[in-house]
């Protein structure tokens, strides 16, 4: 990823594959947590994680469509992008996901 500058404009072609998925798990997933994921070398790992979906009965929640590789990514997940960069290589306990988004982060560092 680039370094992230004011005049810069995330979107989603920016990312590599593995944050790609991450994007579109998160996006699919709308409400719930994705936990137990390895970062490595800065990347998710997203086969070995779990994934809690929270459902809403009596809800209707379907995920925005988008079909363009160029759309603008929102502060949330750059910032969730910025930090898996300064991790390195560790373990997310936890991305709590609301609306599509990341909301909460916890991180355990390997030593």
């Amino acid at each position: 990823m680039p370094a992230p500058t004011s005049t810069f404009r995330w979107t989603r072609s920016d990312l590599s594959e593995p944050r790609r998925q991450l994007l579109d798990l998160m996006r699919r997933l709308q409400f719930g947590s994705i936990e137990a994921l390895p970062i490595s070398n800065k990347e998710p790992e997203l086969d070995r994680a779990r994934i809690r979906r929270d459902i809403k009965l009596g809800s209707n929640t379907v995920p925005p469509a988008c079909d363009s590789e160029q759309f603008e990514l929102k502060r949330q997940v750059v910032e969730l992008f910025e930090q898996l960069e300064a991790l390195g290589n560790g373990t997310v306990e936890a991305l709590e996901v609301r609306h599509g988004l990341p909301f909460r982060l916890v991180l355990r560092q390997s030593t």
